[in-house]
């Protein structure tokens, strides 16, 4: 699994502000590239391409992508309102990492950059002849690159912030992390025991901190456990909401030893697992799936009154699930150095739980959901028997109970029945 650091690393290179940066310094370092390589252009050169054409060009470019970022800064945050109100807000986030939307941004800020840096330089003369020669060459090249990107940024801002293209970042996001969950069970560590019962001597390491698990790193907890002849039993998985004073963990000394909860080790133990304010996608499928039913849930709500995404969501949460349910050509893995921690791996009841009960608790007077929720289930039943056959059932027969109240009519009830006698079976 993912190191804490490279998670880290991760969530930083996701921020607009990273990308910006990053691509501001390249527009600067790019701009006096040529004060640097000027000595290497021959001094008969700057005659022959016309290189004093290139003031105006970067004037042009500063005036005109000055304006162009704050039209797209403004299209932007217009987009994020559409998702949180037309969709859900904890999909917000999904939209503000489209790598489109930041490099898009990130290019126009650096050729900004780029051309008030490269007109400074040529105030002062400290290109020269040659230097302009090198400068008019890499201008051509960001004139280029900005055609390039206001292409792709033009044709991405009719996608950008709807509801359709932001369920899809919802579903494949969910999708991910389900197969990632597949490949790693336990997320590398050996499954928690069965019977959930531990050794007398087991010593709780409780949290100091109250928030959400955004990332448990396992391989650190491995060397831990390690070094220190230990088994360490995790008691939380990413998503768990945790507050202070909660057993996050469970230790125990290989040695019949102790492990104090002020210990230092207790510290270490704690550093390895990363609390936030909110949820986070990576690591945790079920969020996904949570988020996927909300969005639903929205659009029966009466507000909204949008039934049609609700079906839709419906489809995609069957998509999402028969990953789950499907026969693995990989087998699970197990770190090597992570044998002595145990942790809890995903159950199906709790992945219908999140998804199918507020969908049927909300569109319960609705035949048109009821009906699709009842052939999700009946799908997901023939897809894999043993791993679903048993939750779909379960779901069946709530949502039969919730409709049977719900409904008015006896057709709407009936039709329903017989749908859901293909489970009871």
């Amino acid at each position: 699994m993912i190191a804490r650091w490279r998670w880290l690393l991760n969530q930083l290179t996701k921020r607009l502000w990273f990308r910006a940066s990053l691509f501001s310094l390249l527009g600067v370092a790019t701009a006096l590239l040529a004060v640097a390589f000027k000595d290497f252009i021959p001094e008969s050169l700057p005659t022959r391409i016309g290189a004093d054409a290139v003031d105006k060009i970067l004037g042009i470019i500063a005036s005109s992508m000055l304006a162009v970022t704050t039209f797209s800064l403004s299209t932007m945050v217009t987009a994020y309102g559409a998702a949180s109100s037309g969709v859900t807000p904890r999909a917000t986030t999904l939209v503000m990492e489209d790598t489109t939307t930041q490099n898009a941004l990130a290019t126009f800020i650096g050729s900004f950059l780029f051309s008030l840096v490269g007109i400074i330089a040529l105030s002062t003369g400290a290109y020269g002849r040659q230097g302009r020669v090198l400068l008019f060459a890499v201008t051509i090249a960001v004139v280029i690159l900005i055609v390039y990107t206001l292409l792709r940024w033009i044709d991405h801002l009719s996608k950008l912030g709807r509801v359709g293209e932001t369920i899809d970042r919802v579903e494949n996001v969910a999708m991910e992390a389900i197969s990632s969950r597949i490949q790693w069970p336990c997320m590398g560590a050996s499954a928690y025991p069965i019977d959930g019962v531990l050794a007398p001597c087991a010593q709780p390491v409780k949290s100091r901190d109250t928030g959400y698990v955004q990332h448990i790193d396992v391989h650190a907890l491995g060397l831990i456990a390690k070094e220190h002849q230990l088994q360490i039993y995790m008691e939380i998985l990413p998503g768990s909401f945790v507050h202070l004073g909660l057993p996050l963990a469970h230790t125990v000394a290989l040695n019949n030893g102790r492990v104090d909860d002020q210990d230092p080790l207790a510290e270490k133990i704690l550093g390895a697992v990363t609390l936030g304010v909110r949820r986070t996608f990576e690591h945790d499928p079920r969020f996904g799936l949570s988020v996927l039913s909300e969005i639903a849930s929205r659009a029966l709500s009466p507000a909204v009154n949008d039934p049609g995404t609700a079906i839709d969501v419906i489809g995609r949460g069957v998509r999402t699930l028969t990953c789950w349910g499907k026969p693995q050509l990989t087998t699970s893995q197990i770190d090597s150095d992570c044998e002595q921690v145990y942790l809890r791996g995903l159950t199906v009841d709790d992945l219908f739980d999140d998804f199918f009960a507020p969908i049927a608790r909300d569109g319960a007077a609705l035949i048109e959901v009821d009906l699709r929720l009842m052939k999700a289930l009946v799908s997901l039943s023939q897809i894999n028997p043993g791993v679903f056959h048993e939750q779909c059932a379960k779901h069946a027969d709530l949502l039969l109970k919730r409709a049977n109240i719900a409904l008015a009519l006896p057709e709407d009830k009936d039709q329903l029945s017989a749908l859901a006698r293909q489970l009871m079976v």
